[in-house]
């Protein structure tokens, strides 16, 4: 990299004075806004040809025009790839882990023991957890209760109505409701609505 001065000399960054590098460096064509010269004339000089333009630094330290080594140039889009919705793909998906099972299966078989009875061993054929088998054992946690009338976790159940509320305001707009209203909440939540 280094910095024109003149025509015939240059000067690399490294060695140039600290006052060259302060100054501001404008490119030739373009001027001033509102003088007489249009954008891209370029200046004969005495010889009666045209300067060259001189890149500006910015436009020397510009990695614009720079090859993109990350960039492929030989690639092209596949027009004929099909997409595919969330059924197909877990679909897909569970074909897959059953071809899986399978072959584990035959593994197994081939490579069994046989005992002197000649009775195989079995072994149960274990499932791997995946992204399309979501079903899990019953927890051992106590299930969590929510308050019928905000959604907050209810620590408390009103005796009169079997609304659970989460705290003593909540269970003041309870003792208001009438039993039309605490049977609606109650069947909204899944629950057969018994009022006493």
């Amino acid at each position: 990299m280094s910095i024109v001065l003149r025509k015939d000399q240059k000067i690399p960054i490294t060695q140039a004075p600290a006052s060259v590098l302060k100054l501001d460096l404008q490119p030739p064509c373009s001027p001033p806004k509102g003088s007489s010269r249009k954008k891209g004339s370029n200046v004969p000089s005495a010889e009666g040809t045209a300067t060259p333009q001189v890149p500006t630094l910015g436009e020397q330290m510009s990695i614009l025009h720079s090859p993109r080594p990350f960039k492929n140039p030989a690639y092209t889009k596949n027009t004929n790839r099909r997409t595919k919705n969330l059924k197909a793909v877990l679909g897909q998906e569970r074909e897959r882990e059953r071809l899986e099972r399978e072959r584990r299966r035959v593994e197994r078989e081939e490579a069994m023991d046989v005992d002197a009875n000649g009775a195989a061993e079995r072994h149960e054929d274990e499932d791997l957890p995946s992204y399309a088998s979501i079903e899990a054992p019953p927890s051992f946690l106590p299930q969590r209760h929510y308050c019928d009338i905000t959604g907050l976790e209810a620590p408390y159940t009103d005796p009169v109505t079997g609304l659970r509320y989460h705290d003593k305001s909540i269970y003041e707009l309870i003792k208001g409701l009438s039993a039309s209203a605490a049977k609606e909440y109650l069947s909204a939540r899944g629950v057969n609505p018994i009022v006493k």
